[in-house]
């Protein structure tokens, strides 16, 4: 079984093929697609680059091509809920892509064609990611971190959820904007701009993928963290952190 890891963020990526052997790149559509060995699980890892079409034709390609079995996509996210603070991570349930509106035709939201404005990510994954983050911010974070690093964010006490997660080709950065996307999808818990599209190819080619999300802003007009830091050295040591996790849960 092959698992496809797709990163939101360069460094993400990088993070993950300093860790794999074996290793064969594959070049195609500008992307280097890494496949090998990560901790001892059959992978192949890929950056995919920022928006909707973008994650669309990468995770196209990984399932037409590459003959991947599932795939997993990580990155960042701006929160929603307003009980969800930096450094918190969302597992998603149900993907919406905030920015769909084919109205009057049909209602907002909904994906033509499809019927419906959500697809739900892999049942069974759900909580292995689930417990496998929740394993990594409570017995690991504080070994992968400085306590520079974890004072500077507020890492003390991250929770990990299960949740709704909106997807658009925005940068959501402005109060009036949080609650409007509030409002339309009151159960979404954060946004991005990737997840939804890798969900719907996803389902179309019948492949079982799953989105998880480290926060990294309030996604309003106060957020006003260092995000080329956040994502070095924190959103980077989260994904490989949850992943060894996972691997080594399902390994027991």
């Amino acid at each position: 079984m092959t698992i496809a890891i797709i990163s939101a963020m360069a460094e993400e990526n990088a993070s993950l093929v300093s860790q794999m052997s074996d290793v064969t790149v594959i070049e195609a559509g500008k992307r280097r697609y890494h496949r090998g060995l990560l901790w001892g699980q059959d992978v192949v890892v890929v950056f995919s680059h920022w928006g909707k079409v973008a994650a669309a034709s990468t995770v196209t390609y990984l399932i037409a091509k590459l003959n991947v079995d599932e795939v997993i996509f990580t990155g960042v996210a701006g929160a929603m809920d307003q009980n969800l603070n930096v450094g918190d991570i969302v597992i998603a349930e149900q993907l919406y892509q905030h920015d769909m509106d084919a109205s009057p035709i049909i209602e907002r939201h909904e994906i033509p064609l499809l019927g419906r404005a959500t697809i739900n990510s892999d049942h069974q994954r759900r909580p292995q990611l689930l417990e496998a983050a929740q394993d990594f911010v409570t017995q690991h974070l504080h070994t992968k971190l400085s306590t520079e690093i974890i004072n500077e964010f507020s890492l003390h006490k991250p929770q990990v959820i299960v949740s709704d997660i909106a997807s658009g080709d925005q940068f959501i950065s402005s109060d009036q904007d949080v609650q409007d996307l509030r409002e339309r999808l009151p159960s979404v818990a954060c946004v991005e701009m990737e997840g939804a599209a890798v969900a719907q190819v996803c389902e179309a080619f019948e492949v079982p993928f799953s989105v998880i999300r480290t926060i990294s802003d309030a996604a309003n007009d106060d957020a006003h963290i260092d995000f080329p830091k956040f994502i070095k050295e924190v959103a980077q040591v989260y994904t490989q952190g949850v992943l060894h996790s996972l691997f080594a849960l399902k390994s027991h």
